[in-house]
């Protein structure tokens, strides 16, 4: 095993997981679009609790249910073609938030597949 390693990006982008664009829901435009863009990778993290820009607490616990807990959507790839990506989130985010952190990605790769 063998593994390669570069600088680039990671996104961090805050949603709710009921907020949509035409429909679909949030989260899943922007990884469907970061995919299509060709970024490296992407999840999407659903949260147990939080707040956002209008301090109401959202939660999972029993006796306090929230129908919109937090997401976090998560990217990264090199900073230009996150930087390149970038521009596609000022279409679909209405309200949420954004951290761009610099990281160091790895790649692990078998033996005998060639570097790329």
């Amino acid at each position: 095993m063998s593994r390669r390693n570069r600088v680039g990006l990671k996104v961090t982008v805050f949603v709710g997981e009921h907020d949509t664009v035409h429909h679909t829901p949030l989260a899943t435009e922007i990884v469907h679009r970061a995919h299509k863009a060709g970024i490296a990778g992407a999840s999407v993290f659903r949260g147990v609790e939080g707040y956002g820009a209008h301090s109401l607490i959202h939660t999972q616990r029993l006796l306090s249910l929230s129908e919109d807990l937090p997401m976090a959507v998560v990217f990264a790839d090199s900073a230009e073609n996150v930087r390149a990506f970038l521009p596609q989130l000022d279409d679909v985010v209405r309200e949420g938030a954004a951290i761009i952190e610099e990281c160091e990605l790895v790649r692990f790769l078998p033996d005998d597949e060639p570097r790329t």
